[in-house]
């Protein structure tokens, strides 16, 4: 009775006959190799079978067959030396690939598929599996190898599902998972390397083959928001989902009800050129308000493309508030907010800021002075050695009648001014490597310098009692002041009065010196006007106080 022989695969036979060939195949050199948008090219060598071929470029032999049939080869041991064998990307397999962090900000923290948190460092290698938390004023910025790039904003949470590159060809496979927040990915073409970028969310998932676009989780679905190319959105929870494309300029809304139409981005906000130099340390940006905006996200970047973000918030107005940056060049990236939740079109705009070293501030003259002598007084600034003071006729200070910089002290004065309204600011003067760095002015003060007081008429009228008088303005409230030293230490007199008139007994004979300060209507409190000496002479009076008089007048005691 014959016995029962086991069937065994053809594709079995051959791969055991020719286990020794495969040992030797040389390494194969990748410039040698040609690709094409469906296929790898290898030109063949002596000895080479389809087989090796298989082996070498697939991982595996049993993928000899549909080689063959690609290349209209039916015997695998007669293939010509030189010959181009075309082996379909399909069949390559994948191997590992990574990303780098290029740019960020705060503290993101990583965590390695198998690993603990770590805080993330510039020039770190994150492999696949790799989770990515921003957490408050954190940013990040990947770079895969083939040059894409994907930004994560504050507050997200992103996994790396996917880092892979197909074999010999490069093409990658990436796939990465928004869990919290919003990612940004600019996509380099993968069009004719057959390549896969996708960002997934809990409802959604967005296919590209190379493009700029954004995909966030809001509380009401995800958000996707194409700035540049297509991207084709479908429903995450099943693999058999009718995906819609969303083209350049649109985004759209994913639901638990299904995937929304695409509608027009928002414009991009446009800055005002007064945002263009900042030059205080709290920097404040103005935008035209975009109409259907319910909110603006604010970006400032060391880059034109805001790769390297440095700050971040989300506005209700059009108008924006940063600060805790250093002097130099940045980039503003704003966008306006729908309804939906989608962001629009973004704006970017450089600026400068040069907020350093900081103004002193300004102590006096303020509203108005009544003074022949103008005294210009400032707070002393860190890190200034010197300051300079301008006061102009006009509040854009074209032609300042006083430019004085270089001074030493934190006060200046001059009598040079005339009555009328002015303008004045100070900046602060330090060294930097060597050569005076003036930063910005300080904030514009005005005032108006108005006529002195002027001081006390008095004319003797040889009666019991003196009246002195001074000129006046409406509302004013006085403080009359009559001493017999010329520095006012010995008072005879001090009152207030509020008429321009003061009458008094006559005090004993002597010199007297008598001064008034005026207080105005709203409330401003000048100096004393200028010291007047008066002379009260000595004279014979009658029981009732009152001056003897001869023919030749008063009958003076001769003091």
């Amino acid at each position: 009775m014959r016995s029962a022989i086991p069937s065994v695969s053809l594709a079995f036979l051959i791969s055991a006959l020719y286990q020794p060939a495969l040992a030797a195949l040389a390494p194969v050199n990748p410039a040698e190799l040609k690709t094409t948008a469906s296929d790898l090219i290898y030109t063949t060598r002596q000895g080479d079978t389809l087989m090796d071929i298989s082996q070498q470029f697939t991982g595996t032999t049993r993928n000899w067959s549909a080689i063959g049939q690609r290349n209209q080869i039916s015997n695998d041991r007669t293939i010509p030396i030189g010959t181009n064998i075309h082996i379909p990307l399909t069949l390559l397999p994948d191997e590992e690939s990574e990303a780098k962090i290029v740019a960020m900000a705060g503290s993101p923290v990583i965590r390695p598929l198998k690993g603990a948190d770590t805080v993330a460092t510039v020039g770190a290698i994150l492999k696949e599996g790799t989770e990515i938390r921003t957490g408050k004023g954190g940013f990040m910025t990947l770079a895969l190898p083939d040059e894409s790039r994907i930004s994560i904003p504050s507050n997200s949470a992103v996994s790396l599902s996917k880092l892979r590159k197909t074999r010999f060809t490069s093409s990658p496979r990436t796939e990465v998972s928004v869990l919290e927040g919003k990612v940004e990915s600019r996509v380099t073409s993968l069009v004719s390397n057959k390549g896969r970028f996708e960002v997934r969310s809990p409802l959604a998932v967005a296919g590209v083959r190379g493009t700029h676009f954004r995909v966030g989780v809001t509380d009401t679905g995800t958000a996707s928001e194409v700035l540049e190319g297509g991207v084709a959105v479908g429903m995450a929870a099943t693999k058999k989902t009718k995906q819609t494309l969303v083209t350049a300029g649109k985004g759209n809304l994913t639901t638990g009800k299904g995937v929304g139409a695409p509608v027009d981005l928002l414009p991009p906000p446009q800055p005002d050129t007064a945002s263009q130099l900042q030059i205080r340390p709290t920097m404040v940006f103005n935008v035209q308000a975009v109409s259907g905006a319910v909110a603006y996200r604010a970006q400032i970047a060391r880059d034109a493309e805001a790769l390297d973000i440095l700050q971040e918030g989300r506005f209700t107005q059009p108008r924006f508030k940063f600060d805790s940056l250093d002097d130099g060049r940045y980039y503003l990236r704003t966008t306006a907010i729908d309804a939906q939740g989608l962001e629009g079109k973004p704006s970017v705009t450089a600026f400068t800021l040069k907020a350093r070293p900081e103004p002193p501030f300004t102590s006096e003259p303020k509203n108005k002075i009544r003074a022949t002598q103008v005294r210009f007084v400032w707070t002393e600034a860190a890190q200034a050695n010197a300051y300079r003071i301008q006061v102009a006729t006009e509040p854009e200070f074209r032609q300042p009648l006083i430019d004085q910089p270089d001074l030493r002290d934190t006060q200046f004065s001059t009598d040079q001014l005339g009555d009328q309204r002015y303008y004045w600011r100070v900046a602060s003067i330090a060294q930097k490597n060597g050569i005076a760095d003036q930063g910005p002015f300080s904030d514009t003060q005005t005032f108006v310098k108005m006529p002195v007081q002027p001081g006390a008429n008095f004319r003797d009228s040889e009666g019991k009692d003196i009246t002195i008088n001074w000129q006046s303005e409406p509302r004013q409230r006085f403080l009359i002041q009559i001493a017999t030293t010329a520095d006012f230490s010995s008072l005879y007199l001090s009152k207030e009065l509020t008429e321009a008139e003061l009458k008094l007994p006559r005090p004993p004979s002597g010199d007297y010196y008598i001064r008034v300060k005026a207080t105005d209507a709203d409330g401003y409190v000048g100096a004393f006007s200028a010291a007047q000496k008066i002379r009260i002479e000595a004279r014979w009076t009658d029981s009732s106080g009152e001056a003897i008089r001869s023919n030749d007048g008063v009958v003076r005691t001769g003091f």
